[in-house]
């Protein structure tokens, strides 16, 4: 079994791993989780420092600069973290023989069009978050090192900031949300995708070289528009007993923001099925148990402001 280093602590896919959700797949690996302040992806040496000390077999590189509104006022520190940083990563594990499995996402398509985006399709960020993201492809691929890069999208779990959370928060506040309706993508749990880690490093241990140095893309079955989304979070909530409210959809462009969001999300992840067996949940599964495990903590946090 393998010594698995997770970059990250905090992350949605690292908690997950962590999570008892998880425990009887982590059963014969050891698993360990690189945070800051001792693992700094903007620090090079930091990271080969914390690589250095645990000698791990594989590494989820699962941490990324995030904040894709503020990754357009802070580009250098987006292309720091998201860029350079699986480059050293890739580096430190060539040196001593380890292999990577990266975490991407749909931003490094342009957006455009209707089809479910394909892996050889062209790459075309439209925002600082997007061309961070694709340069840290780049770099992990230039580096020599074994790896897998993962890309998904529209990630949703009870842990962490996310959509799924968001909507549940505001419904507790507001008779109405109003949501685009006209960005579509695929909702991804992210226990789903810690399972899709795990299931790389099992025909691993099994075929050494099984599905290598590909880009794949691993999505929830299901594409809709954003306001979609919302809707099928808040009857999930309604069937729970949680908060609801109305959807209001609206366009993008009643929505600004600092940096521009990609129209279409959609994602094919057919090529990961064939490679490794293994598909996301069905999307109303993934979401129920999302819903129902965030219910109480946004019941919990909204006591906690009731007493401040």
């Amino acid at each position: 079994m393998a010594r698995i280093l997770v970059t990250g602590r905090d992350g949605q896919v690292a908690r997950s791993l962590a999570s008892p959700l998880l425990v009887p797949e982590l059963h014969g690996h050891q698993v360990m989780f690189a945070a800051r302040p001792e693992f700094d992806l903007a620090d090079a040496r930091s990271i080969e420092r914390t690589i250095d000390r645990t000698q791990p077999d594989i590494i989820f590189s699962a941490a990324a600069y995030t904040d894709v509104e503020r990754a357009e006022d802070e580009p250098e520190l987006a292309m720091a973290i998201n860029a350079r940083a699986p480059g050293v990563i890739g580096h430190c594990a060539y040196r001593m023989g380890a292999r990577v499995i990266h975490l991407s996402t749909d931003y490094v398509f342009s957006g455009e069009g209707t089809r479910p985006w394909r892996e050889e399709d062209p790459v075309g960020p439209v925002n600082a978050y997007g061309e961070s993201k694709l340069a840290g492809e780049q770099s992990l691929a230039a580096s020599g090192a074994d790896h897998c890069i993962l890309r998904t999208s529209w990630l949703h779990s009870p842990f962490g900031k996310n959509f799924v959370k968001t909507i549940l928060g505001l419904a507790t506040e507001r008779g109405e949300v109003s949501v685009v309706d006209d960005q579509f993508g695929n909702p991804t749990s992210a226990v789903d995708v810690a399972r899709a880690l795990l299931t790389i490093t099992r025909q691993w241990d099994m075929a050494a070289r099984r599905g290598s140095n590909r880009t794949y893309h691993l999505a929830g079955q299901t594409a809709l528009s954003r306001a979609e989304f919302a809707v099928a979070i808040l009857r999930q909530s309604r069937q729970l007993g949680g908060p609801t409210c109305a959807v209001n959809p609206i366009c993008s462009i009643a929505y600004p923001s600092r940096a521009r969001r990609p129209g279409n999300s959609r994602m094919d992840s057919s090529l990961f099925l064939d490679s490794f067996g293994y598909s996301p949940r069905d999307f109303g599964a993934a979401l129920a148990e999302t819903v129902a495990a965030s219910l109480g903590l946004v019941s919990r946090q909204d006591q906690s402001r009731r007493h401040d």
